[in-house]
This record gives structure tokens, C-alpha cells and sequence, in this order.
């Protein structure tokens, strides 16, 4: 029998999240296992991963196979290095103090790169957020503009049809007074023909 450390699906369609589990390879994959040792949920950036360390490694130790994705998690979590190291005291390459130094400073390491990922992801959202208020900033500064043109254009042609009515009837009678001393002098003209004609 061999026991297999893999991820076993639960949640509904879309917000699937896992249970690490440790099971029989010839079990269904969310069907019955040994013990679950975790939990990893790949939906949140970065990947929210709980890990019961030490069984994860009494396992490995056992023989347990973990599957590409696990495997992945442990070496993520440290369980995998921590193994390697405890293998390498066995074989007297070390002892287990400088094990653990080895250990504490690879996970130093290791929570450093993952605060750095956090706050590059706050940074890059914040600088997102800020891009796109600037970008809304200027869309409603120029609809302003255009609003403020459109209503400046409508106030000026409300402006020139309240004023060209009154002007056009101040200069209509001065158009009829100037054609009608010119009327008078054609009458006139035509009358003094007609008794020129007589």
C-alpha cells in the first residue's frame, strides 16, 4: 500500500479550496484518507496555506509520496528542507544545532520573500487604485469643460436672441423712413412726368 500525501477538493464550483490529506494512492480523490494534515486555499493572492508541520514530516519520514503540488506546498512551508536537513544529522554531516541554524535562516529568508510579495501587491494595488482615480480625475475634469462650454454657448445664444429682437425693430423703421423718401421722390418724379405728359 502506498501512502500518498495529496490534496483532496472541497467548496463549491469556482471557490474550490483543499484539505491536505494523507491517503491510500488507490482511494478515490475525495474519498476516505488517513489523516489530514492541512489546508490550502489557492483563490486569495498569495496562497493561504495552514500546515500541521510536524506530522507533514513524521510522514515524509515514514515514506509517504507527496504529489507534485504538494510537494510544492512542503518545500513553500519548509517541511521538505527541514527533512533534507535532519537527514544530512543522520548521516553525521552536521550536528543538529547547526540543523536548525540552517533551518532558522532559510525560513528568515523565506517569510522576507513572502512580506516582500505582500507589500509588492498592496504597493501595485494602491498605485492601481491611485491610477485610476487620476484617470477619472481628468474624464470628469473634461466633461466639466465641455459642460461648461456647452452652457457658456447656449447662455450667449439665449443672449443674442434676447438682444438682435429689440435692435432689428429699432432698425426696421430707420430701413422704412430711408425708402420712403426715396418712394416720396419716385411719386413725385412719376406725378411731374404724368403732368409733363398732359
Amino acid at each position: 500500500m502506498a501512502v500518498r500525501i495529496r490534496l483532496a477538493r472541497k467548496g463549491r464550483k469556482r471557490t474550490a479550496y483543499y484539505h491536505i490529506v494523507v491517503a491510500d494512492s488507490r482511494s478515490p480523490r475525495d474519498g476516505r484518507y488517513i489523516e489530514m494534515i492541512g489546508m490550502y486555499n489557492p483563490l486569495t493572492n498569495p496562497a493561504t496555506i495552514e500546515l500541521n508541520f510536524d506530522k507533514a514530516l513524521g510522514w515524509l519520514q515514514n515514506g509517504a509520496i507527496p504529489t507534485e503540488t504538494c510537494r510544492a506546498i512542503l518545500s513553500y512551508k519548509g517541511v521538505l528542507i527541514k527533512k533534507h536537513l535532519l537527514e544530512g544529522v543522520k548521516k553525521g554531516a552536521f550536528d543538529e544545532a547547526e540543523a536548525s541554524k540552517r533551518f532558522e535562516t532559510w525560513m528568515k529568508q523565506n517569510e522576507e520573500k513572502i512580506e516582500a510579495k505582500k507589500s509588492g501587491l498592496e504597493k501595485s494595488q494602491d498605485d492601481e487604485v491611485g491610477k485610476r482615480l487620476t484617470e477619472e480625475k481628468k474624464i470628469n475634469e473634461a466633461r466639466a469643460a465641455r459642460l461648461a462650454k456647452k452652457q457658456a454657448d447656449l447662455a450667449a445664444k439665449a443672449e443674442a436672441e434676447a438682444h438682435p429682437s429689440t435692435t432689428p425693430a429699432e432698425q426696421t423703421p430707420v430701413e422704412n423712413t430711408s425708402e420712403a423718401p426715396a418712394e416720396e421722390t419716385a411719386s413725385t418724379e412719376t406725378a411731374s412726368e404724368e403732368k409733363a405728359a398732359k
